[in-house]
């Protein structure tokens, strides 16, 4: 499915954007770290980066004309993808909610400062940065570390402070040029989308007349603490008591105005790469991933590594660890919270004979050079099975049922920080080898956390699979906006009665859980014995 890019939000006190220039045109391939256009706002030039890979499909807004925020810019998709649906319903509904930006960018205020702060105003030179939405489920950010300090200077196009969201660690991007005055926030703690989080403006600005109207709007209190009222001497605040010791890591310098994604930024700050030795390959000699994929760091830098402190052991005392809840770990507890409590779940159950299959899996990698798993072969299953039972396909919107006409399977996978569900899209369509090649490419990111929105987004059923953990069978919460998910356990050798005999089978036991808003157990029972029929005689499958 194509994916719709809209004007950004670039500053604070943007309304509008001025296409300066568009750096592909109609037909050009994308990648995901390109810069696809120059916009032109009220306080810089900026690149607008698409973070999806494909094809240039439409262009909404020519060089040289403007475009409200959230407007339709362009549209990137596969070549030959019909768009026409994506064009007339966002002319159909100009005031649509919910933006979608081409890149992390500052989420507007919903109002203005609370008349509660005494009606303070704040200045016009001084820019204000709110915790931006980095993802369509984040409502809070952490700020994992802070790249600036107060009282350095920022560019527009400097990375102010890194932000744990519930699926990835992401930059946040000042887009103005001055001096770091007010950080709202400290490192390893967490604001609300919108909360101001920092201010930049005029060296030697005092910002103390503003604290109310800024502490008032969402910040945590803790965090006004930092707030000087010169900002030269803040600039060697002391860390809170509270923190905790950290491994440092190179940073890459900022001084000169060099022309790299953010994304690349990022990479060159982890592995300790000096961004001014790389040769970009970008548009316009801009370094980007790529660029970075076969460099390594020129010198490790050594660091100190934190003194892990045991407290002695005393036999016979109670005690307790509390983590603290990281943003993915809060986001998983609220979105299954909310569709076990809202979607009435219900379970239907059912055994396939895996023999044949893994039989077939066998032959298939012994001739194949992509090896697939039984994982891939379950996704291509349930991908066929939909394509005869569209109504699984569906999801519950409230006034109205919504029927997919696209099959995108979600395969949910565990992480550290908790579970996140990359998307193989269009799995129908595709061949067990581009779903073998799909899958590890996302399951790779999302370890690394390089795992981008678009990839984990749009499942239109999902599969959890933990039958490698030695499960044997489990029932497991629907993912919203799915009507169903599929529970897969282990493949256990169970005796099995067979034309009168006793025979040993390889028994893979499913739990289909449903929304019964939406899927009727007949409907689901049907759909499940497809799916058992294409299990049980995979060669169905690729014929």
């Amino acid at each position: 499915m194509a994916d719709v890019i809209r004007m950004p939000l670039l500053s604070d006190t943007m309304t509008e954007g001025k296409i300066a220039v568009w750096n592909k045109k109609i037909g050009d391939k994308v990648k995901s770290d390109d810069s696809i256009a120059d916009v032109e706002t009220d306080k810089a030039t900026m690149e607008v980066i698409p973070y999806v890979d494909g094809t240039l499909l439409y262009i909404g807004v020519e060089a040289g004309q403007t475009a409200k925020v959230n407007e339709i810019i362009a549209i990137i998709g596969k070549e030959g993808e019909d768009i026409s649906s994506l064009i007339h319903s966002d002319k159909q509904s100009p005031k649509e909610e919910a933006p979608k930006s081409a890149s992390p960018d500052i989420v507007p205020p919903t109002s203005n400062i609370a008349p509660a702060a005494s009606d303070i105003v704040i200045p016009k030179d001084l820019t204000v940065i709110r915790m931006p939405l980095l993802s369509d489920t984040m409502t809070e950010g952490k700020i994992v570390v802070w790249n600036k300090n107060i009282g350095d200077k920022v560019k527009a196009d400097d990375s102010l402070a890194d932000v744990e969201t519930d699926k990835a660690t992401m930059e946040v991007i000042g887009y103005a040029d001055g001096t770091l005055l007010y950080k709202g926030v400290e490192a390893g703690q967490a604001a609300k989308v919108n909360a101001v989080i920092a201010v930049v403006g005029k060296e030697g600005t005092d910002i103390t007349p503003y604290l109310p109207a800024l502490q008032s709007d969402g910040t945590s209190p803790a965090a006004a603490q930092e707030t000087p009222a010169t900002p030269v001497a803040a600039a060697t605040a002391p860390p809170p008591a509270n923190t905790q010791p950290v491994t440092t890591t190179p940073q890459v310098s900022s001084d000169s105005r060099l022309k790299a994604s953010p994304l690349a930024k990022s990479i060159a700050k982890e592995k300790g790469i000096d961004l001014h030795n790389v040769q970009g390959t970008g548009d316009n000699g801009r370094i980007v991933k790529r660029d970075l994929d076969n460099v390594s760091a020129e010198a490790p830098i050594a660091t100190k590594q934190a003194v892990a402190t045991v407290s002695s052991f005393v036999p016979g005392a109670e005690g307790h660890t509390d983590t603290p809840v990281t943003q993915m770990r809060k986001i998983i507890a609220q979105k299954l919270s909310d569709s076990k409590f809202t979607a009435p779940h219900f379970y239907l159950k059912t055994s396939v004979a895996m023999d044949s299959l893994m039989e077939i899996r066998k032959q298939i990698n012994t001739l194949n050079p992509v090896k697939i798993s039984v994982n891939d072969m379950m996704i291509k299953a349930v991908a066929l099975s939909l394509t005869k039972h569209p109504d699984v396909n569906s999801s519950w919107m409230g006034d109205f049922i919504r029927q997919n006409h696209h099959i995108h399977i979600g395969s949910a996978i565990a992480l550290p920080e908790g579970l996140i569900v990359p998307v193989i899209k269009f799995a129908n369509q595709k061949s067990l080898s581009q779903i073998a090649t799909d899958a590890a490419e996302l399951y790779e990111k999302a370890r690394n956390k390089k795992i981008v929105p678009s990839e984990f987004t749009g499942n239109t059923f999902t599969i959890s699979n933990l039958g490698m953990m030695d499960i044997d069978e489990f029932t497991a919460i629907i993912n919203p906006p799915d009507a169903c998910i599929l529970a897969v356990g282990k493949i256990t050798q169970t005796p099995v009665v067979e034309n009168g005999a006793v025979v040993i089978k390889g028994i893979l036991k499913l739990t289909l859980s449903c929304d019964h808003r939406v899927v009727d157990g007949a409907v689901g029972a049907n759909f499940l014995q497809t799916l058992k029929g294409y299990l049980e005689n995979p060669i169905s499958m690729l014929v």
